[in-house]
């Protein structure tokens, strides 16, 4: 049987996003995203939740999120879940679950003035035989 990792979120970035460079150079892009949940309660009356995702979008995605994302802005993104552990200054074991990003599509209009985001190229699948 096969594995899937995959996240699809619609929602509002929470921050502008945030640049920053790995020690190999690479360049790694981040922001938050708050994705709304809606339903009815027992009592009939409607009831609305918020959650808050990170994500990362590495490479060319990294740098259109960039250039096109905005707090505020409504966009589609594909990722996959990542687990992260550390040790924090104090010595404490630390974790978070982010999205890595893999996809994007932005939900609202560009302004008149504003270049359309370039496509994304599709990453190479290497075939294992």
């Amino acid at each position: 049987m096969a594995n899937l990792n995959r996240v699809q979120l619609i929602g509002r970035l929470g921050r502008d996003p945030e640049v920053r460079y790995i020690p190999s150079g690479a360049q790694v892009v981040s922001f938050s995203m708050a994705v709304d949940r809606v339903w009815k309660g027992q009592d009939g009356e409607r009831k609305q939740a918020t959650e808050w995702f990170q994500l990362e979008a590495w490479g060319r995605l990294g740098e259109i999120c960039q250039q096109y994302l905005k707090k505020g802005s409504l966009a589609y993104v594909e990722g996959e879940l990542r687990n992260d552990q550390w040790v924090d200054d104090k010595g404490e074991k630390r974790s978070r679950t982010k999205i890595n990003m893999n996809g994007l599509q932005l939900l609202e209009p560009r302004r008149h003035d504003e270049p359309p985001p370039p496509p994304l190229e599709e990453p190479a699948i290497e075939e294992p035989f």
